[in-house]
């Protein structure tokens, strides 16, 4: 369907027609006529990248009055790269409405300048829920007047813990507003939103619930822990047109593995939460413009980037929500376009495959990592066409090219090509010669990670994977993201493979690489959580909601007291 053709105003077309749009997504077919013709609560279930800001602002804009300075559209978004990237959009959709007027609302920005631009008069505020809940204490903004409310990325805003924010905010809205909410997933928590704040709500959804972009081709590569690294290389050296984004569970992974990347000459930088506005800000415009091909980032950091045309998505590790995959697939494959999304696991993390496919509802391919061989022909062939498309500027180079024949008259052509391709292509061919096989199935797989079969298992000595019990549980309200920052912060731990993680009521029971057991054990025995003493140890049995010991081993083993 034809934007034209769907009952929009001759200002908003002009502001659609500007940025170059003629037809609808579906999302944007589903939701725009509805919200033109009837007031109704809307469920809209679609992937990021579908053309959800459209769908919701586009018909949103319509109804505002613009000779009314409040805020009648207010737009709640999980991070504020989504919730400036939903400013930009708004302000482009509404560039020719006169009089219309968007502030952005976040953290890591003058709250004085926000609250100026506020008392100004603005009918769209686009904000995060931690900045206008702060807002609304404050008594510095107005929400009794507005007439649409939407969340954006739900799932994100509950996962990330804004649930009490959430409720606070939407306390200050009247009852009788207009409320869209969108999400790529339909988590538990949506559906508590919309029994409690929705009238009636049509569900809209495109594809099925929760399943991953059609445009995508997902795979997995197995490999030992020690090898993560090396596999990310291949990959990147498989794809010499990579322009992707690396997830990693950690900030402080992010760092290292974007730290190892550019140590070793790839142009990649790191996004994490540690960043200052001003510096996420200078590597995302380096991401976007191209200057960078590897974005290394956390799920937190990389929320509401909006970049066109990735090609690739990595897990270096999984993520911890099963759910969590579909957004970070889901950056990919878009506008019709293809992409890739490959995760490198170890053989302890297979069994989460089966879980993610059956959120995705799409089957994950186990693929060998790429030999050197292979990596070596994909960048030979990549040098080779680069070199046949390139431009000529023939009158800049033509007064050389009688010295250049002269300096080359005695080579044929065949040995001219050999040689050029040799200069430019010898790094590989050098770095690759003697490559190793890396996957975990092959000759050169350790005999301990082929014992390894099962999901909980006995810590082997010297390899494979320990369990390490420690006397925190849910009564702290401990996450597993608060979890893997203990575990990784131990010194040395940099990195440090971890597997499945348990939560229970006084205790919570980690796998860890047995090779870093003894020193994450003994750091975690040095620190405090809430004001309780970890202790912290090895432990082989699973017994009812707690792990206990019930090795028979050394004498006078400590046991962990249960908290």
């Amino acid at each position: 369907m034809l934007f034209k053709e769907m009952g929009l105003s001759p200002e908003i077309l002009l502001g659609i027609d500007a940025l170059g749009f003629m037809d609808a997504t579906p999302i944007q077919e589903q939701v725009i006529p509805v919200l033109l013709k009837e007031k109704r609560d809307i469920i809209g279930l679609a992937q990021t990248g579908t053309g959800k800001t459209a769908a919701f602002g586009l018909p949103a804009l319509e109804n505002i009055d613009i000779d009314a300075g409040y805020p009648q559209l207010l737009v709640l978004s999980p991070t504020r790269e989504l919730c400036m990237q939903i400013t930009r959009d708004i302000e482009n959709y509404g560039r020719f409405v006169r009089g219309l007027k968007t502030v952005a609302v976040y953290g890591g920005a003058s709250i004085v300048q926000q609250i100026k631009e506020l008392r100004q008069g603005a009918q769209v505020v686009v904000a995060t829920p931690g900045r206008i809940h702060d807002l609304v204490r404050r008594n510095r903004i107005d929400l009794s007047l507005v007439s649409t409310l939407v969340l954006d990325e739900a799932d994100e805003m509950l996962k990330m813990g804004f649930r009490d924010d959430l409720d606070a905010i939407l306390a200050q809205t009247p009852a009788n507003k207009n409320t869209l909410l969108f999400s790529a997933t339909m988590a538990p928590g949506i559906a508590a939103i919309a029994r409690r704040y929705m009238d009636d709500p049509i569900e809209i959804t495109m594809g099925k619930k929760n399943a991953g972009a059609e445009n995508v081709t997902h795979i997995y590569h197995m490999v030992h822990a020690k090898d993560r690294y090396n596999a990310l290389k291949r990959v990147v050296d498989f794809n010499p047109g990579i322009y992707g984004i690396v997830f990693c569970r950690t900030r402080k992974e992010t760092k290292d593995v974007a730290g190892w990347l550019m140590r070793d000459g790839y142009n990649a930088e790191a996004l994490h939460g540690d960043l200052t506005q001003a510096q996420r800000d200078y590597v995302m415009h380096k991401f976007r413009e191209r200057n960078l091909n590897v974005l290394v980032a956390t799920d937190v950091a990389a929320r509401g980037l909006d970049v066109n045309d990735l090609t690739h998505i990595i897990n270096y590790n999984l993520p911890d929500d099963n759910e969590a995959y579909t957004h970070r697939s889901g950056r990919t494959g878009r506008a019709g376009k293809e992409g890739t999304a490959i995760s490198i696991i170890n053989m302890n993390e297979r069994g989460r495959i089966s879980q993610i496919e059956n959120v995705i509802r799409k089957k994950i391919d186990r693929a060998p990592v790429p030999a050197g061989r292979d990596i070596c022909e994909r960048q030979l062939f990549s040098m080779v066409e680069r070199m046949r498309n390139s431009e000529v500027s023939h009158g800049q180079i033509d007064p050389f090219m009688d010295e250049v024949y002269d300096m080359l008259g005695d080579l044929s052509k065949e040995e001219i090509i050999k040689r050029f391709v040799s200069t430019e292509f010898n790094r590989f061919l050098e770095y690759y010669k003697n490559a190793l096989d890396l996957n975990t199935e092959s000759k050169n797989a350790r005999s301990d990670d082929k014992a390894l079969s099962g999901r909980r298992q006995k810590v082997i000595r010297g390899g494979a994977m320990a369990r390490v019990l420690f006397n925190v549980g849910k009564g702290k309200k401990i996450t597993k993201r608060e979890i893997i920052d203990l575990f990784s912060s131990a010194p040395g731990a940099s990195g440090v493979e971890i597997g499945n993680i348990d939560i229970y009521k006084r205790t919570s029971s980690v796998e860890v690489d047995s090779r870093m057991a003894q020193r994450i054990i003994a750091d975690l025995n040095r620190t405090v959580y809430k004001g309780v003493r970890i202790e912290a140890e090895e432990n082989y049995e699973f017994a009812g909601n707690d792990y206990r010991d019930r090795n028979k081993g050394p004498r006078g083993r400590k046991r962990v007291r249960m908290n």
